[in-house]
């Protein structure tokens, strides 16, 4: 049985073994500010849990994370009930977000995926749609990154195999992206 003293202790060190990658999340979150500052969209999608985080990410960008700022372009891929259960239906559950994406994104605009394995039908689709049109694709993954990690143009991989250490460590990352946003913004 698990405690929660015990999942706070996985949790501590899923965090100590990903510190080593700081660096790269400074610069991935550099890059996703640069673009969101200089007009591009960013787009995100995820499956389960991971479509929560792709939701809290567009909505704290067109919202507000913590500052009262001006809105930016943000469009979750999973929030649209009816473009999901058309394309499902009449081109597969697979083409969900690369239908979309293609329709909606410009050369340079952003994809944020978020996935625990990199292993989805319709991550992998629209990472490879992302790269037919232009779009810059960053994948934020767990456990090996899966097929996922080398069709991004820019991974951060989880060291964890437990979906749920994953998840939270996902939500402190897309938190780190709108600090650093709304720190460049506040600047301005």
């Amino acid at each position: 049985m698990n405690s929660f003293l015990t999942q706070i202790t996985a949790l501590q060190t899923t965090l100590t073994a990903f510190a080593e990658q700081a660096p790269a999340v400074d610069a991935l979150c550099d890059r996703i500010a640069d673009g969101l500052l200089a007009g591009q969209t960013l787009f995100s999608c995820g499956n389960g849990g991971s479509a929560a985080d792709a939701i809290h990410l567009a909505e704290e960008l067109v919202g507000r994370y913590r500052a009262n700022r001006r809105p930016l372009p943000a469009v979750c891929l999973n929030t649209d009930p009816g473009a999901i259960t058309c394309i499902a239906n009449d081109f597969g559950y697979d083409e969900v977000f690369a239908r979309q994406l293609e329709a909606l994104a410009r050369p340079a605009d952003l994809l944020v995926v978020f996935s625990t394995s990199g292993n989805s039908p319709n991550i992998l689709n629209v990472l490879n749609r992302a790269r037919e049109r232009g779009v810059i694709a960053i994948a934020l993954l767990g456990k090996d990154g899966g097929p996922a990690r080398a069709l991004a143009d820019h991974a951060l991989v989880v060291p964890s195999n437990d979906s749920a250490r994953i998840q939270e460590v996902h939500g402190l990352l897309l938190h780190a992206i709108c600090e650093t946003i709304e720190r460049r913004l506040v600047a301005e």
